[in-house]
């Protein structure tokens, strides 16, 4: 199911919004291609305002393509849409990312959703880098990402190696690799307040679950779920699964006062 969805522009943003009601952000990660998000927007529309900014994973100069520089994107974003009672979700980097947001500047977030994130451990891209060109590299790597190897299609592979292949581009994943790596959270998870869902996949290899189970044990106000049969992007290989948790979760934390 790859629905397109229009790509706003508004300054130097590029984002999608679907819907209506509390904003529901996603934030995506260093592969993430926007289909990633198909099966939340589809789900969630009808009762949120979906949100995916387009994080400038590439955009940015070499010095500031780091996770905080993409923090700092999204700071600026927020302050931009005039955004507040935030459901913040982000999946693999998009994780880190969102996490140093809410250590950062919590007061417009009010609910924080994980899934694969990074910022306590990963098995990175920047362990071994491909050569230029080896696009059998990048097929096993992004098929790794899933459980269910078929779901790397070959439309998800070309879109990854053309990434790579730009060589601008594979130092800055690097940049990012690397700096999430560096950007260990550890003991700062303590001072997260915010009711945290995890949703993880078992059988993924790049957090895997311990990773989950160590979020869960570090966020104080934090729920964790596993989904069998599911690697990096829960969201996208098993949306149905995924949305059922994720709805449940945001029906708890919703706003009862009406505004």
């Amino acid at each position: 199911m790859s629905l397109t969805y229009e790509i706003k522009e508004d300054g130097k943003f590029k984002f999608i919004e679907e819907g209506e009601g509390e904003p529901l952000m996603l934030l995506h990660g260093l592969f993430g291609a926007m289909s990633n998000f198909s099966g939340i927007i589809e789900h969630f529309r009808h009762t949120h305002k979906v949100i995916v900014p387009m994080l400038p994973l590439f955009e940015l100069d070499i010095l500031h393509t780091t996770v905080g520089g993409l923090e700092k994107f999204v700071g600026k974003f927020i302050d931009h849409k005039e955004l507040e009672s935030i459901h913040l979700l982000g999946n693999s980097l998009g994780g880190h990312v969102a996490l140093v947001h809410v250590l950062k500047s919590p007061a417009k977030i009010k609910s924080l959703i994980l899934t694969g994130s990074s910022g306590l451990f990963e098995n990175g891209m920047g362990d071994t880098y491909p050569k230029r060109g080896d696009y059998e590299y990048i097929r096993k790597k992004t098929e790794m990402t899933f459980f269910d190897p078929n779901i790397a299609t070959k439309e998800l592979v070309d879109e990854v190696y053309q990434i790579v292949n730009e060589r601008m581009k594979t130092l800055k994943v690097i940049s990012l690799a690397r700096s999430a790596i560096r950007n260990n959270l550890g003991e700062e998870l303590r001072n997260i307040q915010l009711p945290t869902l995890l949703i993880w996949g078992n059988n993924d290899s790049i957090t895997p679950p311990f990773v989950g189970r160590e979020f869960n044990k570090l966020i104080p106000n934090s729920e964790l779920h596993f989904i069998d049969h599911c690697g990096h992007a829960p969201m996208m290989e098993v949306p149905a699964e995924f949305n059922v948790i994720l709805a449940k979760f945001l029906q708890k934390n919703a706003s009862t006062a009406a505004n």
